[in-house]
């Protein structure tokens, strides 16, 4: 089977580079199955191609062949052992190897050019033999969304009988502009998908490689049910655990990613519903017989993060319905004056309303954030990560921000702010404010340049942490806001939350706020942090704690203002120009082959 890439980017044998396979040699890889082939039919500044050519070989793959309960999942490899497509139609085979050969490309990693990986570049792909389950519609369902061009040919079962009509394969020709390593995963997820038979038996563990391949573009897919059931050959367990984790990723607004307190209690207090919960545990030093904790979304987050609250139960819809032992004899008044500020309680029986609750942690951030903008005086502001648009809300709320943009790499979170936000039924004044954008913040955009202030709210801790410099250079490096605010959790904070277990305190060791989150840093790590990236990058950093100081361990949520200096305001060049790291360094290159 045999594939190719080519590209008319300037210089076109950067090419080489992003594959880390010199265009001068041809290179051989051993795979389970047989042998690959890299080679390049043409390398020059104008054009470049890469061609993949998989030798299967037809003995050894017989020999893998499972029988029984095993062999459901590749029906072609179970029923036709011996005269089959499999060494000549681009299958999972041929997905393997891309994964194999091009695992470095993929990562999105290159150190030689560490500009290279996140630059969007003219590629076009080839695929002469393509099992397509579905046809013509739905090689265009998968692709097209994507930003593909797409050309196919259909290929007729015997041109010598017309009669016979055409095969299930396609010629299939892609035309796109993106990053190497997006269409490299995209191909990785999407060839088995239209074979619709993988020929290795699904384990768990591939709804991790889905999701480490698909990050970025399947989360917004239109077809992505269709793409999780195929990937992992129709297993509803598997498709499910997959796709629950893709809403996790896609439906999570930026200022509750902590899910440190939830926000907007007044809209559930007809429920009986007071926010209080970290990932369902109970800020310490308050009873939940002071009122029930809002628990919508906790238990996924619970699981996901190891957390059980001892001494708690849930009642109907994740209520907290009891306290921890003796808890419930404390007065409340006492413990609304021993509560920290974060903490959003209501007094049962005191008919406390919601305009008398102190406020919830997420409204503290976001008059932070907002008060750090009218403090440098934005008016046209990016926020960065926008989920379902509550920042946006309180930023429309002051006539002095006159534009305002949204960007979220989810689009069902853009639909979900827009439908909040009510664009639809806003003045055309005011709606003049407001743009909604779809971007991933590790990669450079045009047109998030030119803005008086960026602010990432409880973003970068979903990020895995060798993803951050392709962040920094993105907002500080390219975009280059006069003033950026970056907030994210303070895991000092974590132990002044409620018990997990009878005598404990706090969070259990190794845990987080949230199940979504790669990393929590303590106050001297985000420090360092932001004063390597402000030193980098031409900026100062101001320091803010929010919500109530605790003495011992610091705020519960930790500020960063970053203001551009006044000699890169002035015009005078920094380090904007500064090469882009790559997205996803790894410590390992394939180990064999040459590198361009």
């Amino acid at each position: 089977m045999f594939l190719t890439i080519a590209t008319t980017h300037q210089p076109a044998t950067d090419l080489g580079f992003l594959l880390h396979k010199h265009p001068g040699k041809a290179q051989r890889f051993s795979t389970t199955y047989g042998e690959a082939h890299v080679f390049y039919p043409e390398a020059d500044d104008a054009r470049c191609t890469a061609a993949l050519l998989l030798d299967v070989d037809p003995i050894a793959l017989t020999r893998g062949v499972k029988r029984g309960k095993s062999a459901k999942g590749s029906p072609d490899l179970a029923l036709a052992q011996y005269v089959n497509d499999r060494p000549y139609a681009a299958s999972s085979l041929l997905a393997v190897a891309l994964g194999t050969v091009f695992r470095t490309a993929m990562q999105g990693r290159c150190d030689a050019r560490p500009e290279l990986p996140a630059m969007p570049m003219p590629l076009e792909i080839e695929v002469p033999a393509l099992p397509a389950r579905g046809g013509e519609e739905m090689v265009r369902r998968l692709f097209e969304p994507l930003g593909w061009q797409v050309a196919i040919e259909s290929i007729p079962l015997d041109p010598r009988f017309p009669a016979w009509g055409e095969s299930r394969y396609v010629r299939l020709a892609l035309s796109g502009t993106m990053p190497l390593a997006d269409a490299l995963r995209q191909l990785y997820v999407l060839l088995p998908v239209l074979d619709n038979a993988k020929h290795y038996w699904v384990a768990p563990d591939e709804v991790d490689k889905l999701l480490r391949a698909g990050e970025g573009w399947l989360s917004a897919h239109p077809d992505r049910d269709l793409i999780a059931s195929r990937y992992l050959s129709r297993r509803p367990t598997l498709t499910r655990s997959a796709m629950e984790r893709l809403a996790e990723i896609d439906e999570t607004a930026p200022e509750n990613l902590d899910n440190a307190i939830p926000d907007d209690a007044g809209e559930d207090a007809e429920a009986g519903e007071d926010s209080g919960a970290v990932a369902g545990v109970t800020p310490a030093g308050v009873p939940a017989s002071v009122g029930s904790v809002a628990t919508e979304g906790v238990a996924p987050a619970r699981a996901a993060a190891g957390i059980v609250a001892a001494g708690v139960t849930e009642g109907p819809g994740g209520a907290v319905a009891a306290a921890p032992a003796g808890v419930g004899a404390v007065p409340a008044t006492e413990v609304l004056a021993n509560a920290p500020a974060t903490v959003d309680v209501a007094v049962a029986g005191e008919g406390a309303g919601a305009d008398e609750r102190p406020p919830t942690l997420a409204r503290q951030r976001r008059d932070a954030i907002v008060a750090a903008l009218r403090a440098a005086g934005a008016e046209r502001v990016l926020d960065l990560g926008c989920g379902d648009g509550k920042l946006i809300g309180a930023l429309l709320r002051e006539p002095r921000f006159r534009e305002i943009v949204g960007v979220d790499v989810s689009t069902r979170a853009l639909t979900i702010a827009e439908r909040k936000l009510k664009l639809a039924r806003m003045s055309e004044r005011q709606r003049d404010r407001v743009r909604l954008i779809q971007g991933a913040l590790t990669y450079t955009d045009k047109r998030l340049v030119g803005y008086d202030a960026a602010v990432l709210c409880e973003v970068i801790e979903h990020l895995d942490e060798p993803r951050l410099p392709a962040l920094e250079y993105a907002v500080l490096g390219s975009a280059r806001p006069v003033t950026v605010v970056v907030t994210t959790p303070n895991v000092e904070y974590n132990v002044r939350y409620a018990p997990e277990q009878e005598g404990g305190e706090g969070l259990a060791a190794g845990a987080m706020r949230h199940g979504d989150h790669r990393f929590e840093w303590d106050q001297a790590t985000f420090r360092a942090w932001a004063e390597r990236a402000a030193a980098k990058y031409g900026y100062a950093t101001r320091f803010e704690p929010v919500g109530e100081v605790d003495p011992e361990v610091g705020p519960s949520t930790q500020m960063v203002v970053f203001t551009r200096t006044e000699s890169e305001v002035a015009g005078i060049p920094h380090a904007r120009d500064t090469p882009a790291p790559a997205p996803i360094p790894t410590a390992n290159d394939e180990g064999t082959g040459a590198t361009a």
